[in-house]
């Protein structure tokens, strides 16, 4: 063979050998463009994701939709058995059913896998891209007490479903699944019993067995209350509802303040570290009663008046305790007959006493049991009931969780405090089974259970965006 033609030869094979590798060439720089557009677009590398997470991860705008929470706000409450501006919706009434309904659409809309227990506990997941790892939950309450307003309970479930909303919107996929929790019953208007679901959800043996034999001041039985909202239809036992410990890696819950220090302060986010215990008691006194004017008053056995004592003595031994964390309130007072001709025969009272130290909450209902005896006796009556209904410990909020509340908000350059929730929430009753945290917002003058409850716009705002980036860090913790 000639050099000339050797030389073609090489040539040849060359340019044959450089065509062959420019698909392969071209490949690699589509997939290096892909890689890039998805890091882009996702806001941490597809091989190996960050598990760290500030503003600056993403690039798509961090915002609210604020207006459209406050229209959907306004919509829920609608459902009510009170005239606005007031809200009244009760456990398993038809409003509380509606206003299920409304929910559980939003989080469809929203994306969500949404599912139901036995009891009404409603659960909207976000799926993580590591699914099978305990997932971070968010939620409260939407059921009102009468005539009260439309922010309590409602901000934390309708922001968390606006939370959702931002994140996905800043193109954001969490590692750990994110839960949505409507809670039943948080209010213990209907059957006298406060965070139902949630106590429920802690796994509460006692409670479960107690609801079999629990009815409403109508005498129906709360298992038939439950069914005829779509509940419970299959059996009584509620141990389905049960949670184990660690379903959940934490819970966060934002909450309107339901007190007025955020708002005189102008601070812009309350994170809480402890909620205060609560105990309940029912008292009731009975006389022999007759009539107001023939029966004079060294001769009376005036159940009332012991009554009227007792809720005097309430206030003198939380005052006495030497703390302003105590608080005491004598709630319901009923008397019979109830004529204003008739001296009071029986009185029942139910009283209200928390603090965020167990121990002196405690002496202080020894104190008032100790006053009630002390009442009957010396007012010739008697004390037929002093039962504690519950007695639930304080708890405190888990300090990773505060420190994640603490960098988000520092991160949107909001203001933020330190404080104790002196209310309680669902949130005292997750954290028998999770991690917990709560977000506080401010509220107009400290007003809540009232028609006047109100949060504005940019507050409700600022509380949606330091969930969304918390549930954000927590996610892919």
């Amino acid at each position: 063979m000639s050099l000339t033609l050797r030389f073609f030869h090489s040539v040849a094979f060359l340019f044959i050998f450089f065509l062959s590798t420019i698909p392969a060439l071209l490949a690699l720089e589509n997939e290096d463009s892909t890689i890039k557009t998805m890091q882009d677009f996702s806001g941490y590398p597809v091989d190996e994701p960050t598990h760290s997470f500030t503003l600056t991860s993403l690039s798509a705008p961090f915002s609210v939709d604020s207006q459209t929470l406050q229209k959907q706000i306004d919509e829920l409450s609608t459902f009510s058995d009170a005239p606005a501006p007031g809200v009244t919706r009760v456990l398993y009434t038809d409003k509380d059913v509606l206003a299920r309904r409304y929910i559980k659409n939003l989080m469809g809309l929203a994306g969500l896998s949404v599912r139901e227990d036995a009891v009404g506990n409603i659960f909207g997941r976000w799926d993580g891209y590591e699914p099978d790892l305990p997932a971070v939950a968010t939620g409260s309450h939407i059921d009102a007490i009468p005539y009260s307003g439309k922010y309590d309970g409602v901000v934390g479930v309708l922001g968390a479903i606006e939370a959702i909303n931002v994140l996905k919107r800043w193109a954001f996929k969490p590692k750990q699944s994110i839960e949505i929790i409507l809670f039943t019953s948080e209010e213990p208007t209907r059957f006298g019993i406060g965070c139902l679901g949630s106590r429920l959800l802690a796994g509460d043996e006692t409670l479960a067995k107690a609801l079999k034999a629990t009815v409403d001041v109508q005498n129906i039985s709360f298992f038939d209350a439950a069914r005829s909202a779509g509940y419970a239809r299959d059996e009584d036992d509620l141990s389905s509802v049960f949670l184990k410990k660690g379903t959940y890696s934490a819970f966060i819950e934002l909450h309107i303040e339901q007190g007025p220090i955020l708002e005189e302060e102008g601070v812009a986010i309350g994170i809480v570290t402890a909620i205060a215990a609560p105990a309940s008691i029912k008292v009731d006194f009975e006389g022999s009663g007759g009539h107001a004017g023939a029966v004079l008053m060294p001769n009376r056995n005036d159940a009332g008046l012991a009554a009227a004592e007792l809720a005097l003595a309430v206030e003198k031994h939380v005052l006495e305790s030497g703390s302003i964390d105590t608080v005491g309130t004598v709630g319901i007072l009923d008397l019979h007959p109830g004529a204003i001709n008739s001296i009071p025969s029986k009185a029942h009272m139910e009283i209200d006493t928390r603090d965020i130290d167990e121990k002196r909450r405690n002496t202080v209902i020894q104190k008032i049991h100790q006053s009630a005896n002390t009442i009957a006796k010396n007012r010739r009556v008697s004390l037929s009931e002093f039962k504690i209904v519950n007695q639930d410990p304080p708890t405190l909020s888990e300090k990773s969780i505060i420190e994640a509340m603490e960098a988000a908000s520092k991160e949107l350059n909001l203001t933020n405090k330190l404080m104790i929730s002196r209310a309680y929430h669902d949130s005292l009753f997750m954290a028998r089974i999770s991690p917990m945290g709560m977000i506080f917002i401010p509220c107009y003058k400290g007003y809540s259970h009232k028609p006047e409850e109100y949060a504005s716009l940019e507050d409700m705002e600022n509380g949606v965006k330091v969930l969304a980036l918390t549930l954000a860090k927590l996610s892919m913790s």
